[in-house]
């Protein structure tokens, strides 16, 4: 199915809101600069000019990379979700559901609590755990019997039940784990789980856009066989194509997304559950690259609530962007639930 130009148009429009949330991100808060100062400063960092005190620093090592790791976090998200849901044709499949952010949760608290790991190890073991359980779910889902298409129409429910139950276990031994912490690492593991852009720097930046710059034109390779994995695999297979081969590239390109996403920032609730049914709402077809722009919304609007809005309501407290998108996210899925089914009755 081809994109008309009118969800090209509000595609766009998603791309152009990516675009003016990032310039509130970086302008204003707390701490606002104009923008004549911030091409200023930009091109000073850039050439080696003068810098202007403070707000070079300001804007270079706090509010910048921290706008561009929501942006890239936001997409690497939403393409996670975005595709599974299109691939199982299903609304409950995205890395939230079926496992793969507890994977890499329950990876990360076992680095934290029993290694004292911090950093970039926290990182890689999110990174290892995502992808060592989302292998695990595959598996599962690839197991019993039947066999041609009947077999490749069910491995996607039993993908999504495999991830349930494992997503369960392994919510069970965080909780475990976060019990035997003592009280500093046990905060220090719960910002972790909660998903925050507090730590953002230019070299988490550099390590996932070099990540999506490799995942990204995978994706785009793999995305004409989609289609026609939307049509059904008996329809898909008939058409020639390799259902199971593609379908297993899908699932590890989707989950890698997630993975790398969520080393750099965490379990973003919500995230790459609401990009893809918002996406659909917006601009009435699944669309990848809508879905990205949609999870950088999601990501950029709910960091500048929880870094320059809830201080001034709590006190001065500065929430995980993932207690936003938690906290908001699941009304506004009751929300297009109710919705959708009153225009369908």
């Amino acid at each position: 199915m081809s994109a008309t130009p009118r969800n090209l148009n509000k595609t766009a429009l998603l791309g152009a809101g990516v675009v003016v949330f990032f310039a509130v991100g970086v302008l204003l808060g707390s701490y606002t600069v104009t923008i004549p100062d911030f091409f200023r400063i930009l091109t000073a960092h850039l050439a080696g000019g003068e810098k202007i005190p403070g707000a070079s620093f300001i804007v270079m090592e706090n509010k910048l990379p921290r706008a561009v790791l929501g942006i890239l976090v936001g997409v690497a998200f939403g393409l996670s979700g975005g595709l599974f849901q299109t691939m199982l044709r299903n609304p409950l499949a995205s890395p939230d559901v079926i496992g793969i952010s507890y994977g890499a949760s329950a990876a990360a608290v076992l680095a934290i609590v029993v290694f004292g790991a911090s950093g970039a190890a926290v990182s890689a073991a999110a990174l290892v755990g995502a992808i060592g359980v989302a292998l695990v779910i595959y598996a599962i889902s690839r197991g019993g019997g039947g066999s041609g298409g009947r077999r490749g129409n069910a491995a996607g429910n039993r993908l999504i039940l495999a991830g349930v139950g494992i997503a369960a276990a392994l919510a069970a031994v965080v909780n475990f784990l976060m019990t035997r912490a003592d009280i500093r690492t046990a905060s220090e593991a719960l910002i972790w789980l909660n998903g925050s852009l507090n730590s953002a720097n230019w070299e988490g930046v550099g390590v996932l856009l070099a990540s999506l710059a490799v995942l990204v034109p995978a994706l785009a390779f793999l995305a004409g066989p989609l289609r026609m994995l939307e049509l059904g695999d008996d329809a898909a297979a008939g058409l020639g194509i390799r259902v199971n081969a593609l379908r297993f590239g899908l699932v590890i390109t989707a989950v890698a997304l997630a993975a790398v996403a969520t080393a750099a920032a965490g379990p973003v609730a919500f995230v790459a559950f609401l990009a893809g049914p918002i996406t659909r709402r917006i601009v009435g077809r699944p669309s990848l690259p809508a879905s990205a722009f949609t999870g950088a919304l999601i990501v950029l609007a709910a960091d500048f609530f929880a870094y320059n809005v809830a201080p001034l309501i709590l006190g001065g407290t500065v929430l995980p962007v993932g207690v936003i998108t938690g906290a908001l996210g699941a009304p506004f899925l009751l929300w297009l639930l109710v919705t959708s089914n009153r225009k369908e009755a």
